[in-house]
């Protein structure tokens, strides 16, 4: 026999068991469907977007933006997006066909938003153009992270809280790394900061660092250099004992081996640029990108 007193103390916390969740029901909503023009974006997406996002990426890593050429299948993927997201400053070259031929309507977020373009004059261009590689000075990257949270508050407000948290951790993380690079870069005595990368995509990486970049190829990678600048580029490695060559992970490697054959310069390690890595290689973030770049940049500079 159970006494009743007995029974309403076990029962009552049974009850509790019991009937809670449904009483409280947990309120989760799906992740905001995000698409980004290239792997880099991706990541910043995932810092601020967290839990609260699905990203997909139209250029996967170790690919070249600058040659990408969009599918049906992409064209599907973002028309089913609830946010788009873009580096603009001209990277985007076949964005208006993609959006057409997706019926995209939805934001369209320009990550680059309020940052001061370097300016460059391609070959055979009568005037100049952006240098749309502004993701290469971790201070520019703060901008595209406080641009993507506005863009995920706005669409998604109920965790605006969480998105700003995340941004301020990765706004410490970010202007740690500019640090970083700064006290690594330091030790190079200043005759020896000059590099020669197969193109040309580290201009804001040389204006924030004092590091002089020369690249057979411009800013972008769709158009073959003259003769006469490679020709000039292997005199001024001559001239100047140039020692740090690279060649970077979305590139094809032929010119820069050739000319560190012609110079009698090493090739140092793949650099990241345009892409990050796979996951298992050195650069699948982007602040592990800047950490592994400084690092064979370093390393390169320190032989010429």
């Amino acid at each position: 026999m159970v006494f009743p007193s007995l029974r309403a103390r076990w029962l009552a916390p049974l009850c509790l068991v019991l009937f809670w969740p449904n009483q409280h029901p947990a309120a989760v909503s799906p992740p905001i469907r995000v698409v980004v023009s290239f792997s880099i974006l991706g990541d910043f997406v995932n810092e601020i977007g967290g839990g609260d996002v699905a990203v997909t990426s139209l250029i996967g890593p170790d690919s070249d933006v600058h040659m990408f050429e969009p599918t049906p299948e992409q064209a599907r993927l973002l028309a089913n997006a609830q946010l788009f997201v873009i580096n603009g400053l001209g990277l985007e070259g076949w964005l208006t066909r993609l959006t057409q031929s997706a019926q995209y309507r939805g934001p369209v977020v320009v990550a680059t938003r309020g940052i001061i373009p370097i300016t460059t004059t391609e070959a055979g261009e009568p005037t100049p153009a952006p240098d749309p590689h502004a993701w290469q000075d971790p201070r520019n990257a703060v901008v595209y992270a406080n641009n993507i949270r506005e863009a995920l508050v706005v669409i998604d407000p109920a965790h605006s809280e969480a998105y700003r948290q995340r941004f301020h951790h990765y706004k410490a993380e970010l202007e740690t790394l500019d640090r970083e690079v700064r006290s690594e870069l330091q030790a190079i005595p200043a005759e020896k900061r000059r590099v020669i990368t197969s193109h040309d995509a580290f201009a804001y990486y040389s204006k924030a660092y004092g590091i002089a970049f020369r690249a057979p190829e411009g800013i972008s990678t769709d158009s073959e250099p003259s003769a006469r600048t490679v020709a000039e580029l292997i005199r001024q490695i001559r001239r100047e004992g140039i020692k740090a060559l690279f060649v970077e992970n979305i590139s094809d490697p032929r010119l820069i081996d050739e000319i560190a054959r012609e110079t009698g310069a090493s090739l140092g390690p793949p650099l990241y640029s345009d892409a990050l890595s796979r996951p298992e290689e050195p650069a699948p973030t982007y602040l592990r990108m800047i950490q592994y770049n400084t690092a064979a940049l370093t390393e390169g500079m320190l032989k010429n």
